[in-house]
């Protein structure tokens, strides 16, 4: 098994690529927040270009969430360690390095098994040093940015499934407080009892979001009978301008920012589509993810019903980014998973104003089977034809 890592310049690769000369100053800037290493185990056939786009995604989440990155460790295995996912040389040097320079968080870019982060946790408990992986660093980012009762519960949710798992830490933390082997009985006692409350307050989430779930339902019959609105939802990878075309096209107040996962809650605005003499209603909601689990597109499903029950999709996609080509199959997936792909979309290339002619001319080429209109939302660029590409769909349904 070869282990191999990024060096310590790797470290500001995500700002400096999005910011070009402004990545000196975001260094300093992120010299006063808490150390992160992040640790990713590939497969030996994994390309260079395919790790540096999951921990470049990785190292982006950290910094939404407030998190300084000060170096990148990779490790090819074909199959991750049962005990420690890392291996355990790996693993050693990590915390090692972890002890030398005052890191807060090692962040592992996978979904662990709880004996996993048991284990990890165990190596470094004496330091005060967190173990998370990518699911407990999205959850705690949710919680940052929730605002609404529909969010706050969703997310909820979305940690108890999480912590479910991980009651069997607890139990052995239980019986290791209590004097070892000789407690067992009481840690298991404990264990059920954590179990218990669990699916209560997991039952009692799901009850709450269910009348919500049905509030909403009950509006979207509202709109559509008694008032005849069809329904545009903008959907896309977290952070391709979703909320920006949002406002440019409804003049919505929804907040816009350049991290990943700024909205969360349902936003609807009213568009009025001058071709057909009426309005639709546009949503924009929470963007998407690699590797996003199952339980997070489950606890959000109320959040992702009016992409669900649209009449017209807007697939957004950043024209700026290297990596779109798996960012869109991405989206589509899940898309998929939400039983959309056989709906209406328009593909909308973003941010324009970042490319030159050619490259432009490049991307009509490569995804012209997409029937690409190009835009940018933020300089109000080829937005009448983008209105009048939705005023077509729509009168055709």
């Amino acid at each position: 098994m070869q282990g191999s890592e990024e060096p310590l310049q790797e470290a500001y690769g995500t700002v400096r690529r999005r910011r070009g000369d402004e990545a000196d100053t975001a260094g300093r800037v992120l010299q006063g927040l808490p150390k992160v290493i992040l640790v990713d185990i590939i497969a030996p056939q994994t390309s260079p270009e395919e790790s540096l786009a999951r921990l470049n995604e990785l190292e982006s989440l950290v910094l939404t969430y407030g998190g300084f990155v000060i170096i990148r460790k990779i490790q090819r295995r074909q199959t991750p360690d049962y005990q420690t996912y890392i291996g355990k040389g790996k693993l050693q040097e990590i915390v090692e390095y972890a002890r030398e320079n005052d890191v807060k968080y090692i962040i592992i870019n996978n979904l662990l098994k709880p004996q996993q982060t048991y284990n990890i946790e165990r190596q470094v408990e004496t330091e005060g040093i967190e173990v998370w992986d990518k699911i407990d660093l999205i959850l705690k980012i949710f919680d940052k940015h929730a605002t609404s009762r529909e969010a706050k519960l969703q997310i909820e949710l979305a940690g108890l499934k999480h912590l479910g798992p991980r009651i069997f830490k607890m139990g052995l933390d239980l019986m290791r407080q209590g004097g070892g082997i000789g407690t067992r009985g009481k840690g298991e006692t404990n264990i059920e009892v954590m179990k218990r409350h669990i699916a209560r307050r997991e039952l009692k989430v799901r009850q709450e979001l269910k009348k919500v779930e049905a509030a909403q339902q009950s509006q979207r019959n509202r709109r559509k009978v008694h008032h005849g609105f069809k329904t545009v939802a903008i959907v896309g990878y977290t952070n391709a301008g979703k909320s920006c075309l949002m406002v440019a096209l409804t003049r919505k107040n929804v907040k816009v920012e350049d991290v990943l996962f700024a909205t969360l809650d349902t936003r609807l605005g009213k568009l009025y589509l001058p071709e057909i003499q009426k309005s639709c209603l546009m949503s924009d909601t929470i963007g998407f993810i690699r590797d996003l689990p199952p339980e997070l597109i489950e606890a959000f499903k109320s959040t992702l019903a009016e992409t669900i029950h649209s009449d017209l999709i807007l697939h957004v996609i950043d024209a700026d980014d290297l990596e779109m080509e798996w960012k869109i199959k991405v989206v589509e997936e899940v898309l998929g998973k939400l039983g959309c792909a056989g709906k209406k979309k328009i593909y909308v290339f973003n941010k324009i104003d970042r490319l030159g002619e050619t490259r432009r001319k490049e991307l009509e080429q490569q995804f012209k089977i997409l029937q690409p209109l190009f835009i940018s939302a933020a300089h109000q660029m080829n937005l009448p034809v983008l209105k009048q590409a939705i005023a077509e769909r729509l009168g055709r349904i």
